[in-house]
């Protein structure tokens, strides 16, 4: 009974998190672990839970997201598909020994990430560079990659990417980024259950808790004006689940 309390919270946090700030993976993913689920698995358990809040997040930035621009929407939706086989692809060859070792440093980063993803946004804004449509799709499909190996902190690096590749209309950018993660993840998803690696029980805990927080989410996002603290939560919770899981 406390494994499912703590998946149903971890779940419910993830999709508050994941349409506020981001982040809902930290918490998600963790959990997963603790409950016994292998690394490899707890991974795309938690990609897969973590679909029904980029749906609906997605759903709520649909007018945002055809604002249009370049590279086209189409064209980054192509960069998500491929960019969510080959992550999954890469993911389906690691042994689990080496992706338990690789999960500290992927927490570390992704947090780090988070960490200075808004500074780092704020900069490239201000700069209004621009890049080259093959050059930004490579930006893109590399992120893509990322999101579909490991989920963690993939919406703040793919709004880093959106940031780098001249993108300023931050509504656009969020928009698109909820729509990219949801588009991989289906493709990555799809291929994790193709080979096995859903923890279908633990998913339905965490998959309805996580669809619930979401939409909860999606509905308060606009409305909060400082998430300061938030992101401070986000950041603490990301750290500390690296320093435990570089102990371990």
């Amino acid at each position: 009974m406390l494994t499912y309390v703590v998946l149903a919270v971890a779940g419910l946090g993830a999709g508050v998190l994941n349409a506020i700030a981001g982040g809902g993976t930290f918490l998600s993913f963790p959990a997963l672990v603790w409950a016994g689920v292998p690394p490899i698995m707890a991974n795309a358990t938690a990609t897969f839970a973590a679909l029904p809040g980029y749906a609906s997040s997605a759903w709520a930035y649909r007018k945002e997201i055809a604002g249009g621009g370049k590279p086209s929407l189409r064209q980054l939706m192509a960069m998500a598909v491929l960019g969510g086989l080959i992550g999954a692809g890469l993911l389906l060859v690691t042994p689990e020994e080496l992706f338990s070792g690789v999960v500290p440093w992927l927490l570390l980063l992704a947090t780090i990430a988070f960490a200075v993803g808004p500074s780092f946004l704020r900069y490239l804004t201000k700069t209004g560079r621009q890049t080259s449509v093959p050059v930004a799709l490579v930006i893109v499909l590399s992120v893509a990659i990322y999101g579909g190996y490991f989920n963690g902190g993939l919406g703040i690096l793919l709004l880093a990417a959106f940031g780098l590749i001249g993108m300023t209309n931050l509504h656009h950018m969020n928009g698109l980024k909820n729509l990219m993660s949801f588009v991989l993840s289906v493709v990555s998803v799809a291929t994790y259950s193709a080979a096995g690696l859903i923890d279908w029980g633990s998913l339905v805990v965490v998959g309805v808790s996580c669809a619930i927080g979401g939409y909860l989410g999606a509905n308060f996002a606009r409305k909060i004006k400082n998430t300061a603290l938030l992101r401070v939560f986000i950041i603490t919770v990301g750290f500390v689940m690296a320093a435990l899981f570089f102990m371990k």
